[in-house]
């Protein structure tokens, strides 16, 4: 019969009604959201570095005094800048998502009042040609009639649940639309600060290089040795030796492992210094453990303000110094070539431009026995 037909052809769009797809998820606001507490914490260090900075040249303290304090405040503006692009590009990926949801509820809802449009049509089509009647008389008893009216109370239900269904991909379609717009100004904000931080570098970047000029050639390389003095992580590796005893990650390292890749990818060796092994890279290039083991240690420089990860192989260590972020959390298992983090931002104090760099270390379990950072790698 042609209402049966309409009947089932009305559970069968029922069936496939669409689920109203959210505006965002709360995973993406969670990751915005930490982004900008990290930024907003930068910002406040940077701040607090800009006023004491102010103090040094009010005092007229020596050269060296306010080299140091502007390539410090020059780690900190990039350290600032490299989060606040980060924060841009998850503004930007979350406006790319609004635009892919209001795209596809434009089409739900187009969809949705075709299907309502082609009920009612269909509706008005069995009143005129009371089709329904028919299709009650020709019940063969009572319970065949209490069916057949509950099947017409049915299709009604269903035209009322497409019409609600409209009406909600409507209002989630307001929604999307209107965090569409607040994305955008917030990332018309946050461009606007990055390129105020830019200008702001670039002046840091010039006082520095003015005042290396009043440092004579032995005061600038004295100021060097203490600069890379102050970050170096002897001091760390004697107490997370004990952390490795009977460590069995990585266990088969020994002090003549070696063809290894470095651990930054792409990276380059700019320098070995005994133990230490000095390795730029490109901007946001990935750092990675050189062999499988166990992360003892994971801390923020506190002269740098970037991070140092200390990774065991068996009672072996190599220490990364210098990530913009970190991947990994103290007992962590990686990996060989196992994700880190992100190289960092550094100062050349030659040129006191920007560079990008991780400062790598290999440390024996016997503090005595000193180890050679380029008898680990590949031989270019």
């Amino acid at each position: 019969m042609h209402f049966l037909r309409i009947l089932t052809l009305f559970m069968a769009l029922l069936v496939a009604l669409p689920r109203t797809v959210c505006a965002q998820t709360a995973e993406e606001k969670a990751r915005i959201a930490e982004q900008r507490r990290i930024v907003e914490q930068l910002e406040r260090e940077v701040a607090a570095s800009e006023k004491a900075l102010s103090a040094i040249k009010k005092d007229k303290s020596t050269a060296q005094q306010r080299v140091k304090s502007i390539t410090r405040q020059i780690n900190s503006r990039n350290q600032l800048l490299s989060r606040t692009e980060r924060e841009i590009g998850a503004i930007e990926r979350n406006i790319t998502l609004n635009d892919s949801l209001i795209a596809k509820t434009n089409e739900q809802i187009l969809n949705e009042r075709e299907r309502y449009a082609e009920m009612v049509r269909e509706a008005y089509r069995n009143y005129k040609q009371n089709n329904y009647i028919t299709y009650l008389l020709a019940s063969e008893s009572f319970t065949d009639a209490a069916r057949r009216i509950a099947n017409i109370r049915a299709v009604a239900v269903l035209r009322a649940e497409r019409l609600h269904r409209i009406d909600s991909l409507s209002k989630a379609l307001d929604e999307q639309q209107l965090s569409l717009t607040a994305r955008r100004h917030s990332l018309d904000s946050v461009q606007r600060r990055a390129e105020a931080q830019r200008t702001k570098l670039q002046g840091d970047v010039r006082s520095a290089q003015q005042a290396m000029k009043q440092l004579t050639t032995r005061e600038q390389k004295a100021l060097r040795e203490q600069m890379e003095n102050e970050e170096r992580l002897d001091a760390a590796i004697d107490a997370l030796r004990q952390l490795t005893k009977g460590n069995k990650e990585g266990a088969s390292f020994s002090r003549t492992t070696s063809n290894l890749n470095l651990p930054v990818v792409g990276g380059k060796v700019k320098e070995y210094k005994g133990n230490m092994a000095v390795i730029t890279g490109a901007k946001g290039a990935s750092v990675r453990s050189i062999y499988d083991g166990k992360v003892v240690e994971v801390r923020r420089n506190r002269i740098s303000g970037k991070y140092d990860v200390f990774v065991a192989h068996g009672e072996y260590i190599t220490s990364y110094a210098g990530l913009d972020n970190v991947t990994v959390a103290k007992d962590a298992k990686v990996a060989k070539n196992g994700t880190l983090g992100t190289i960092g931002a550094s100062v050349n104090l030659a040129s006191m431009t920007t560079e990008y760099r991780v400062v790598f270390g290999i440390y024996s379990p016997n503090a005595k026995e000193t180890m050679r950072a380029a008898d680990c790698f590949k031989k270019k």
